[in-house]
This record gives structure tokens, C-alpha cells and sequence, in this order.
């Protein structure tokens, strides 16, 4: 059963329901309709087309570097510039890293859909148009499950937050995968997308199994103690070519 993977980067905007404030929620982690809008679009489907193809895939998301929730204030006019629209607030994810996966019976399938992601048709967005990814979308297809590929798929955090770990031997990191048929997950989302179309957008509900998985931390340093057997307190750790400015000053001296 292949899986295809798909790297995806902050900020993004994972959907989210609109409240009667005219506000744009987030989720905390990236949806089945936000990942199946970015393929669609690298595809070529257009809004009024069908998604049975897409919607029958098995979902799921890795999050390898969580992020933080960040606030948007969004003013608007008309384009004919006359009339103003509706303040809104729009919530996103900012500095996330997430691993999105499609699994699928079909290789073939999968390995198109990965190829219009390379060359993808209509431009991609990370749940909004004003939030393009930064580069193009990594991805690769593993032979198993979800579950496999995110047991063995390498941690994708940026170095900074790698930094921040390097005295842990492993790292935990939260999964969300749709739940088998019948199954009753942690989670209910009403994100699996029937229609894209503007005039009746359309959603079903699905089951998600929320669990975690332990993955070796790659940049495990170890922890040295001097030869008295005193702890001398956690070391401080600094991204790779940082500048460490307690060296320099204690050079200086």
C-alpha cells in the first residue's frame, strides 16, 4: 500500500470555520480539504469539478514542528473601490512544518498526483492565496501505510527548532490519520471536500485517530559530566552558524 508525502511549511492556514464575527479560525494542524485543494490545484481541477478521486484517498498529517498560532487584521473594498467589506480576523500557523500524507491502492495515481506537484497546473497556496509556499513542495512515495511512513520518516524541523531538542535521544511527535471505517476517532473535522465550487461548497465529516509517534533524534548530543559528578545545568544550544555571543565576549577577556 504506497503512500505519497508531501512536506509542507509555514505560515498556512489550516481551514477553519468562519464564526458570526467574520473571523477565519485555524486548525493545528493542516486538513484532508486544505491537502486535497493544494493537489487539486496542482492537477488542474476546477472548482466545479468532481473530487470523488481525491476524496476517496487515506489521509493523514505529521506534525514535525507545531508552530504558533499568529493573527491577521484584514480590511478589504469592492474593486470598484466604492464600497468597504467586512472586517475579518484571520488566524494561521506560523513557522510549521508538516509532514501530509496520501495513501492509495493505486501507485500509479499516486505517482501523477506527485508529478503535478513537481509541475504543478494552477498556482499552490498553503490554504490561502496570500500564503504561496516558499519553494517547491517536497515529496516522495514510501511503500506501507501512513503509520509506517510516519515511523520511519525522518524529522522535518528546521534547525532551530532542532537546536532546541539536542539533548533529547528521541522526539514525540503528534500524528492525525483518518480512522478506519467504522472506527470512532479522537476527533470529528468536517473536512473532507465533495465540492470546491463557490455556489455549494461541500464538506462530510470524517473520524480522526489522533496518536504519536517516537522517532531518534538525529542531533542527539549526549550529555557530558565533568569528573567531579556535578550537573552543571542544561547546555545552552544554538542553530547551526549562530553566533554564541557568551564565546565571543569570553574571548575578548
Amino acid at each position: 500500500m504506497p503512500t505519497l508525502l508531501l512536506t509542507l511549511s509555514g505560515p498556512l492556514q489550516a481551514w477553519g470555520s468562519r464564526s458570526r464575527f467574520s473571523a477565519r479560525t485555524t486548525e493545528p494542524a493542516p486538513t484532508k480539504s486544505g491537502v486535497l485543494g493544494l493537489v487539486a490545484a496542482a492537477k488542474g481541477v476546477r472548482r466545479t469539478e468532481e473530487l470523488t478521486d481525491l476524496a476517496g484517498l487515506r489521509f493523514g498529517v505529521r506534525s514535525d514542528q507545531p508552530g504558533r498560532v499568529i493573527r491577521e487584521f484584514q480590511t478589504a473594498r469592492s474593486l470598484d473601490g466604492r464600497d468597504s467589506m467586512p472586517l475579518s480576523d484571520r488566524y494561521m500557523l506560523a513557522d510549521a512544518v508538516f509532514l501530509a500524507a496520501l495513501e492509495s491502492s493505486d501507485r500509479e495515481f499516486l505517482e501523477r498526483l506527485r508529478d503535478h506537484l513537481r509541475s504543478p497546473v494552477f498556482p499552490l497556496s498553503l490554504g490561502r492565496r496570500a500564503l504561496p509556499p516558499a519553494g517547491p513542495i517536497p515529496t516522495e512515495i514510501l511503500e506501507g501505510t501512513i503509520e509506517t511512513a510516519f515511523e520511519t520518516s525522518v524529522w522535518r524541523a528546521g534547525p532551530v527548532e532542532r537546536s532546541r531538542h539536542r539533548e533529547s535521544p528521541q522526539i514525540m511527535l503528534e500524528t492525525r490519520i483518518d480512522a478506519a471505517p467504522g472506527e470512532i476517532g479522537e476527533e470529528r473535522i468536517r473536512d473532507v471536500p465533495v465540492s470546491f465550487d463557490p455556489e455549494r461548497r461541500e464538506h462530510r465529516w470524517r473520524e480522526v485517530a489522533v496518536s504519536r509517534v517516537w522517532l531518534s533524534n538525529p542531533d542527539f548530543a549526549g550529555v557530558d559530566d565533568d569528573e567531579s559528578g556535578e550537573d552543571d545545568g542544561p547546555a545552552l544550544a544554538f542553530p547551526d552558524g549562530a553566533h554564541d555571543v557568551f564565546a565571543a565576549m569570553a574571548e575578548g577577556a
